[in-house]
């Protein structure tokens, strides 16, 4: 306890109330100088220097976008997918799915654009509309999200977290925007860049799709250009794949994930 004045300050919390009126600084620097010159202690024998580092420790936490450890077990780390469009994630992902589904979620993420022909709400994509996108994220439930040609994109942390929580690997199909945010979190995720042989077959690809205006296209061929830019830089991803020969691509992926692949499936007894 410490004769502060006419107070008798017992806690950090009480320390607060009694230096909000007094001249004395009272931020957590402030108070864990004062302490040390004075060597408080609280009521139950603790250091208030000690309070005071949980305290800044707590405060140096907010500045990550989310932690997923909270409350929760060890959990497998994620598996980030990227890529432009037209590069072929979805194809590959289906691949990983069908062989090795048990052992992965897929993280759907939300969007604002429409369903393109054969698309399915909840499992390419949840479909919502501006408004109710625009308020999850100022309601602070999503991990990341960007926009590209005027759609909002974004993964929720209610998605990983149910993927997480059932014991699989959780996969996450995301934009450049989404894996810079990814990186500001505790997920601990393997990331992957899979990228064409080149824009020409890349541009081939997506006229081939037959869904996309031509406006949407050059946009698309556009931002592909930026996201290899970023994609080709040494350190940003784990793994680089060129998806020129599906079977080649695929087993290149495969290897790459085995290892947590085998380690999930030991640790469940599968």
């Amino acid at each position: 306890m410490l004769a502060f004045g006419k107070n008798q300050v017992k806690t950090v919390a009480e320390l607060d109330a009694v230096t909000a009126t007094h001249p004395t600084p009272h931020t957590p620097t402030a108070k864990a100088a004062m302490a040390v010159t004075t060597n408080w202690y609280n009521s139950k024998g603790r250091s208030l220097v000690a309070e005071v580092a949980a305290a800044k420790s707590e405060e140096k936490a907010t500045d990550v976008r989310w932690s997923s450890s909270s409350h929760m077990p060890i959990v497998p780390r994620p598996l980030v997918i990227c890529g432009p469009s037209g590069s072929g994630k979805s194809t590959l992902l289906k691949r990983l799915m069908d062989e090795f589904g048990e052992c992965f979620g897929f993280s759907v993420s939300h969007t604002t654009r429409n369903p393109r022909g054969g698309e399915v709400n909840g499992k390419e994509y949840h479909f919502v509309d501006r408004e109710t996108m625009e308020k999850s994220i100022s309601n602070g439930e999503f991990i990341e999200y960007t926009q590209f040609s005027g759609n909002y994109y974004g993964t929720s942390k209610k998605a990983v977290k149910e993927v997480q929580e059932s014991g699989r690997i959780c996969i996450l199909d995301v934009e450049i925007e989404g894996v810079k945010n990814l990186k500001k979190t505790d997920l601990n995720p393997r990331f992957v860049f899979i990228k064409p042989p080149d824009t020409l077959e890349l541009e081939k690809r997506l006229r081939g799709r037959g869904t996309d205006a031509e406006e949407c296209i050059q946009k698309r061929l556009l931002r592909a250009s930026e996201e290899m830019d970023y994609g080709e830089t040494p350190g940003n991803f784990d793994l680089i794949l060129v998806n020129d020969d599906i079977e080649e691509a695929y087993n290149t992926l495969r290897q790459f994930i085995l290892h947590d692949v085998e380690s999930l499936k030991k640790s469940r007894g599968m």
